[in-house]
């Protein structure tokens, strides 16, 4: 067990994360050019011009007013409050120059509990040194030297696979969290104890589902979760752990909240409700899911006495299996190029498997899980 004690830095960005910057700009923008129907956040699927109507929003950002009347997130000053009592906060913001000064009063304004000496500016978040780095901008993500590089879900960064990721201000403490314990705990340090819910957590080609529906028949003290996937079985081969559901279906889902968490990857949705983990717990059973860990993270948001298991497999297995995927060459290639942050994710998990056969793998999960 490591005891040593350590306060955790974390870098935020402010446009799209604390202030509204694009969806204030479509706003604008809607207002002034009358868009029958209106522009909708999710038209900006990329950040740049695009060649689309979607373009209007830009000048908007050369003029100071915008900067001056950015609205601040609901939530984001309790989000601040609340971080800045577990880590050590760091603004780290790209604006042009000649707005530093307006950017700088309406953080100080806004985030008092964030000292002014720790307010960076510039497009270079590669050269900040910080433990968490949390941002929209997924260029960022990909470039930042930070251990821990969390990218807040966004129409524009959809793409991202494999990915520490969170929808929300919540999603995210939790995860910082998690990420604190690690520092004080080693994996398979806390107990299973107790627990209502046990989520399989690896990168694709693992054989979490092939494990999980192994597990599931040695015990009747757990059923199966399903999920709700945008990925068409149709397609390719069927996962019985998903429901398809289309993409317009999958996005309602999510903002109504019927979908209590969500995730993207190798770009399709995948989510889950919270009314049916609910029936299972109701009718005297445990919960058993596969996830990756941006959903494992939502799960322990939402529900206390989870328990989360990193299926360990080898990287030359995991690309053997995952070639073997009857699934399109840009899926795969989403997949392959996932496996190295994915496996970055076993110490942020409660146990790890280590497994040389299938069988082997189901015996270790009923060790930790008690059956």
């Amino acid at each position: 067990m490591n005891n040593r004690k350590y306060r955790l830095s974390t870098a935020l960005d402010v446009d799209d994360l604390l202030m509204e910057c694009t969806s204030y700009a479509i706003r604008l923008a809607n207002e002034k050019y009358k868009f029958d129907p209106p522009m909708t956040i999710y038209e900006k699927k990329s950040w740049g011009k695009i060649g689309t109507r979607a373009d209007a929003i830009y000048p908007y950002f050369r003029d100071p007013e915008f900067y001056r009347t950015q609205p601040v997130y609901e939530g984001a000053k309790e989000f601040v409050r609340k971080l800045s009592t577990m880590t050590e906060v760091y603004i780290c913001t790209a604006v042009p120059p000649e707005f530093m000064g307006i950017r700088a009063q309406r953080i100080m304004q806004e985030f008092p509990e964030i000292p002014p000496d720790h307010i960076y500016m510039g497009s270079r978040k590669d050269k900040i040194h910080v433990d968490i780095l949390f941002d929209d901008g997924l260029h960022n993500i990909v470039s930042s030297g930070a251990k821990y590089p969390i990218l807040m879900r966004r129409p524009w960064n959809q793409e991202a696979t494999g990915r520490l990721a969170v929808n929300n201000y919540d999603e995210f403490l939790k995860l910082v969290e998690v990420i604190a314990n690690s520092y004080i705990s080693g994996v398979g340090d806390r107990s299973p104890d107790d627990h209502n819910i046990a989520i399989l957590v690896g990168p694709s080609g693992s054989g979490k589902s092939k494990i999980a529906t192994k597990f599931l028949a040695k015990t009747d003290k757990y059923e199966k979760l399903i999920g709700y996937t945008t990925k068409d079985p149709t397609a390719v081969e069927p996962n019985e752990w998903y429901n398809y559901v289309s993409i317009d279906t999958f996005r309602s889902m999510c903002e109504s909240g019927e979908m209590f968490e969500s995730t993207m990857y190798a770009h399709h949705g995948y989510g889950s409700r919270k009314i049916d983990v609910e029936n299972i717990i109701a009718q005297g059973k445990k919960v058993l899911t596969t996830m990756d860990i941006c959903g494992a993270m939502s799960l322990k948001t939402h529900f206390d006495n989870v328990v989360t298991i990193y299926i360990k497999r080898d990287k030359k297995d995991l690309m053997a299996n995952i070639l073997r995927k009857n699934s399109s060459i840009e899926d795969k290639v989403n997949r392959l190029c996932a496996i190295e942050y994915e496996q970055q994710n076993a110490e942020l998990c409660d146990y790890v498997v280590d497994f040389d056969c299938y069988d082997d793998a189901v015996a270790q999960l009923c060790e930790i899980l008690g059956v």
